[in-house]
């Protein structure tokens, strides 16, 4: 049965008829877009008018997001801004470090057994100053449960004694940037990259493979999906175990299910062959709304957690350099493998000497293996000068800028982390549209909420928390913001001939917004209602009657 849609505008990011008012949609995909009479000719239709005073445009694709976004809200929440949870209510931000630790011990209260973990998210230290947690103060709370909280960065978490005890990291001697020891000569709680956080987060709760196999969290992710307009969004640094991909091809194969997920595997715990191997394996058991098959490597930490690797001169606050997270050799076979294998690879360089290695890398293995339409693409890239947008066009790279970094740290980057010049040029959207390197931005939920039309409206105004205007000069259009949350993020993902855009063809994937984006203005984009959407025809609303 063909059902055709109305609206009162339809905006299709198809520059060949950028607008219209229906689109006709039969078994999932769109058979025309344009008034009533261009699309009633395919045969008999059904008129569905419940949009009729709404905005359609092409569902939004999240290119770079976690699965564990849904999976954390049954923890608590540490952030320092308020933030809506799935069910649509807004909890409210620890503004001190003090005001966490309370949270945290009622938290703890209804807790039984004395093995139960004690987990949280989204502490974020660098707005605390020189303050941080200890593992003698968690001790406080409780001493004989494991409690660790992650950082929002995704890249450091604390934990108490108890989580230092079972990871075996309670001694001596350890010589690990990673490991901030105290004057005892014993850790201080803090641990640092995923290799060091991996030797606790299964004892704390926060264990990668748990964060993303949990069924009711991916449900929960699902109605965070709806409520940001998002019908296609990757879970980009998965372990993808055999147990993992089961549930996430129950869950998804689910009609109720309202997103496609793209699961990319992450590098580390693995060797390289055997991390190739794996992901030829998955690339096997696709579906229509759970696609696998790439890579995700990660290069270097976190700016803000001060754990990303930048070049001279250095941070501007004087910390020291940060941390690579792959060796050379690893970087360089992972490419060239994942070149002569058809693979698609994302990296993640949030430092210019992070995005310097990977350029390098490319250079050298693209000579050994050529290649014109690999998307391989840079993921956060936040520091990346001119020159280096240049070697990416050259290389055929893509890049995934994190815009709204410019809110919510946009500010310490200023003062702390990379200094004025810097910041300025962080996530660099006119620069790479300018040189001509394929673009997207994303929000990396759960580090900040997933949201793509609030992540267009961070790369349109490049405001920060405090109202700073951080780059003029990288401001980018409205249409070139909401390109980059449709078809340009497809694009990065090699799904543009199926998503990111409404025509004839393709998926029939809408984000059903209550205003026009262009009527309301980039000023006013963070603003706008969202309805629901569809997902292959079938409709999702935000808030179910």
């Amino acid at each position: 049965m063909i059902t055709i849609y109305n609206a009162a505008k339809i905006l299709t990011m198809n520059p060949q008829r950028p607008e219209a008012t229906h689109v006709a949609v039969r078994d999932g995909r769109i058979l025309g877009v344009g008034n009533l009479a261009e699309v009633s000719g395919w045969g008999d239709f059904k008129l569905d008018e419940r949009f009729a005073e709404k905005v359609l445009m092409p569902g939004l694709v999240e290119a770079h997001c976690h699965l564990m976004e849904g999976t954390l809200w049954s923890h608590t929440y540490l952030g320092y801004f308020d933030r809506m949870d799935p069910s649509g209510t807004v909890q409210a931000g620890c503004k001190t470090i003090q005001t966490g630790l309370d949270k945290l011990a009622l938290a703890e209260l209804p807790l039984t057994s004395a093995n139960e973990p004690l987990t949280a998210w989204g502490l974020d230290p660098i707005y605390f100053g020189n303050e941080r947690i200890s593992r003698h103060q968690l001790d406080a709370i409780s001493s004989t449960r494991p409690i660790g909280i992650l950082h929002a960065s995704g890249h450091s978490m604390n934990v108490n004694t108890k989580a230092l005890e079972l990871a075996g990291l309670l001694r001596e001697g350890l010589e690990h940037g990673g490991i901030p020891l105290g004057d005892d000569g014993l850790p201080t709680g803090e641990l640092r990259s995923p290799e060091i956080m991996g030797l606790a987060s299964s004892h704390v709760g926060l264990a990668r493979e748990i964060l993303a196999c949990d069924e009711p969290g991916m449900w929960r992710f699902a109605q965070l999906c709806i409520r940001a307009g998002v019908t296609t969004a990757t879970d980009l640094a998965a372990l993808l175990p055999d147990e993992t991909v089961d549930i996430m091809q129950r869950v998804t194969d689910d009609p109720a299910f309202p997103a496609r997920i793209v699961p990319y595997r992450f590098h580390l715990g693995v060797n390289p062959e055997r991390l190739i191997e794996h992901v030829q394996s998955l690339a096997k058991r696709t579906t229509d709304k759970l696609r696998l098959g790439g890579i995700k490597v990660t290069v270097d930490g976190s700016i803000q957690g001060f754990t990303a690797r930048i070049r001279a001169p250095g941070y501007f606050n004087g910390a020291p350099n940060g941390l690579w997270y792959i060796s050379i050799e690893h970087l360089e076979y992972i490419l060239e493998t994942a070149l002569a294998k058809n693979i698609h690879v994302h990296l993640h360089t949030n430092g210019d000497q992070a995005t310097e290695l990977v350029l390098d890398t490319m250079e050298k293995v693209l000579r050994r293996v050529p290649s014109s339409d690999h998307r391989f693409t840079l993921q956060h890239c936040q520091l990346a000068d001119t020159a280096q947008f240049r070697r990416m066009k050259k290389l055929g790279l893509c890049v995934n800028h994190f815009a709204n970094h410019h809110y919510y740290w946009g500010d310490t980057h200023y003062a702390q982390t990379v200094g004025p010049e810097r910041a300025e040029r962080m996530n660099a959207c006119a620069t790479a549209l300018r040189e001509g390197v394929p673009m997207a931005i994303h929000s990396d939920a759960p580090i900040t909420p997933l949201g793509p039309l609030f992540t267009a409206w961070c790369a349109t105004q490049r405001l920060t928390s405090s109202g700073r205007v951080l780059g003029e000069t990288e401001k980018i259009t409205l249409g070139q913001a909401l390109h980059a949350v449709t078809v340009g993020a497809a694009y990065t993902l090699k799904l543009d001939v199926e998503i990111g855009s409404i025509e004839v063809g393709k998926r029939a994937d809408f984000a059903v917004l209550d205003d026009d984006p262009f009527a309301v203005g980039a000023e006013r984009l963070n603003d706008l209602s969202i309805w629901g959407t569809v997902l292959g025809g079938r409709v999702f609303p935000a808030n179910p009657q």
